[in-house]
């Protein structure tokens, strides 16, 4: 009689595991096992020692939750092994250190804003919030919670730090839609009055006398001095003037112009340079196209210098390098460039963000004609 092959048993791609613990409960996860890959998901749910029938119930009803769990992965494996789409619930605080991983790759230095708004959420509301669960209800509380109940140490936070933590979650929602994890970002369909707003910054620039003052005060490093005025009159920022080159400058019908491609914004902008920016360039000499044009040293000590180069010159002010572009900003729309121009002259990728530059100037006016008040009582 020809023997009888008993049928393989398939072994299950996911099994249930528990793990001791040394308080004496057992940690319950899966083992998932798939393609030669073995991975580990830990369930948060735990078995206690069995000391009396309560805790024997207690641990079935456990066990069936976490059976449960094991049984909807086994079907989401299998479906998608099916060509079967599923979407898998993604929490949000996972999203939130996905989106500071990428942020990282791109290049972007907010990881620490990240990590302390993954903390400011995980207070908020919780670990067990999922993408699908963000509404326009949770992104308001969530604006109201900063505005009224986050207070690290017992302390109030500024308006500029609360923005931030705003600002990084909307970025990380607008990230999740794009990703295709969330359809829309519910922050859209809050009102512009009910987010958090930036204070509205005040520029420090110089006047025009102010200029002629310290063009006649000496100062100990005469490269960093030229650097400084040459801003005043083409208005880019110490991070460009820095990596300027002279292959960056050319002569056009000419006219001097640098093709410049700015390293705030990577913006590629072709600016004209006006005789006196040209007056505090230095002489090129013997120098390649590839080196630059200005031999400066580091940012912080192009700003330690400045401070007292500015008080000899009787500048009592905030002062720092980038004045000189908000002294470039407000000089051309004083003497009657448009503020489109002057949009395009800095590299603003918005012309949104030279109107403060107009309201400058529009407070100005207003100054001037306020000068004959109480002449002609």
């Amino acid at each position: 009689m020809p023997r009888v092959k008993k049928p393989t048993k398939v072994k299950e791609p996911i099994r249930l595991r528990m793990k001791e613990l040394a308080n004496g409960n057992k940690s319950l996860y899966l083992d998932i096992y798939r393609d030669g890959k073995r991975t580990y998901e830990y369930l948060k749910m735990y078995l206690i020692p069995e000391t009396d029938n309560n805790a024997r119930v207690r641990n079935q009803t456990t066990m069936a939750a976490a059976n449960a769990i094991k049984s909807k992965r086994i079907i989401q494996l299998t479906n998608g092994e099916a060509g079967i789409e599923t979407r898998e619930k993604v929490f949000l605080l996972d999203w939130m250190e996905t989106y500071k991983e990428n942020q990282a790759k791109r290049g972007k230095k907010d990881g620490n804003q990240i990590q302390v708004t993954i903390r400011i959420l995980k207070e908020y509301a919780g670990e067990r919030v999922t993408m699908d669960q963000i509404d326009k209800t949770f992104c308001q509380e969530y604006i109201d919670y900063l505005l009224t109940e986050y207070r690290p140490k017992g302390k109030q936070v500024s308006n500029f730090t609360l923005h931030t933590y705003y600002r990084i979650l909307n970025g990380a929602l607008n990230a999740a839609v794009r990703a295709e994890i969330i359809k829309v970002n519910p922050f859209t369909k809050i009102n512009n009055s009910d987010k958090i707003r930036l204070p509205e910054s005040k520029r420090s620039y110089m006047t025009i006398e102010e200029v002629r003052a310290l063009i006649a005060t000496p100062m100990k490093n005469e490269a960093v001095k030229q650097a400084y005025l040459f801003s005043c009159f083409c208005g880019l920022r110490i991070s460009d003037i820095i990596s300027l080159k002279w292959k960056d400058v050319f002569v056009d019908r000419g006219q001097y112009r640098l093709a410049v491609s700015m390293q705030k914004t990577k913006e590629p902008i072709y600016l004209p340079l006006s005789p006196e920016a040209l007056k505090w360039m230095p002489e090129r000499g013997e120098k390649t196209a590839n080196e630059h044009v200005f031999d400066l040293p580091s940012p912080t000590m192009i700003n330690t210098l400045l401070k007292p180069w500015a008080k000899a010159a009787g500048i009592d002010k905030r002062f720092s390098f980038h004045t000189s572009r908000h002294t470039f900003a407000t000089m051309m729309l004083t003497l009657g460039a448009d503020l489109y121009t002057t949009s395009k002259l800095l590299g603003h990728a918005d012309v949104k963000m030279t109107q403060v530059y107009a309201k400058i100037i529009n407070q100005k006016k207003d100054d001037a004609v306020n000068l004959v008040n109480g002449l002609f009582d």
